[in-house]
């Protein structure tokens, strides 16, 4: 995919303290329109405080974060989050979930939210189930639905904390698939935490690796192998095998 050369967030000596503790040390990082950016580390490295910053759900200790040369001073529907759980509502169906974030859209009238809600939901393949209970759907499907209610606010930035992480190999090698086609399609910027060396691979343009703690940027790799990529091919194996060693090599 084509991106802008210009950055649309930059991350500018960026650190994080809790209390004692240092989270994050002098992250600098600049990432350009249409981009899809995975970072890579350890648990507890600092990779979801990175990411609750960018979408202002925390604020740095010191340093800023910049959208198109803006600070960010608190979340904006420029920006959605999808998180390692689901976080759905169980007292609404899959529609309304779906529907739910589109009433801070001002203008939609009911009727449009639900068409808007039914287009995103028919792209991650559930259009045959927009009226099921939360709890009649598996773990991949929540997931499905927590994406269709992310993308359906337009955001410019999708944010993702590790969402695939509790679900099983299959699902997670469609959703991959999934998460590519839609980059390809919208060519929306992403930013995607992971700990897992293979997923990073499969779906970053750029993997940027993070130290354990205190979280720090010790190394940034450029993916070149074209998209749509399948995680168990040889060409993502060898890169993935080399960040592994760098990482083992980075904990010591």
């Amino acid at each position: 995919m084509q991106q802008d050369n210009k950055p649309i967030i930059e991350v500018k000596n960026v650190s994080k303290f809790f209390g004692e503790k240092t989270a994050l040390d002098n992250i600098n990082l600049s990432i350009r329109k249409g981009e899809f950016v995975t970072i890579l580390g350890p648990s507890g490295c600092g990779k979801t405080t990175l990411l609750n910053i960018i979408a202002g759900l925390e604020f740095p200790s010191s340093g800023t974060v910049e959208l198109d040369g803006v600070p960010v001073s608190g979340p904006g529907r420029d920006r959605t989050v999808m998180f390692q759980e689901s976080a759905l509502f169980p007292w609404l169906d899959v529609l309304g979930n779906v529907m739910f974030g589109l009433k801070l859209v001002p203008g939609l009238t009911r009727g449009a939210r639900m068409a808007i809600a039914e287009k995103n939901l028919e792209l991650v393949g559930l259009q045959d189930c927009m009226h099921a209970h939360i709890h009649e759907l598996s773990g991949g499907m929540k997931q499905r639905v927590a994406l269709a209610r992310a993308l359906a606010t337009n955001p410019r930035i999708l944010l993702m904390d590790e969402p695939f992480g509790a679900l099983d190999a299959m699902t997670r090698e469609q959703l991959y698939q999934d998460i590519q086609d839609i980059h390809l399609r919208w060519g929306m910027t992403i930013i995607f935490v992971t700990h897992n060396m293979r997923e990073a691979v499969c779906l970053g343009d750029r993997v940027i690796l993070f130290t354990p703690h205190p979280g720090r940027i010790c190394e940034e790799y450029s993916v070149d192998l074209p998209h749509p990529r399948d995680i168990n091919s040889q060409e993502l194996a060898l890169l993935s095998s080399r960040i592994t060693r760098d990482l083992k090599g980075a904990a010591k």
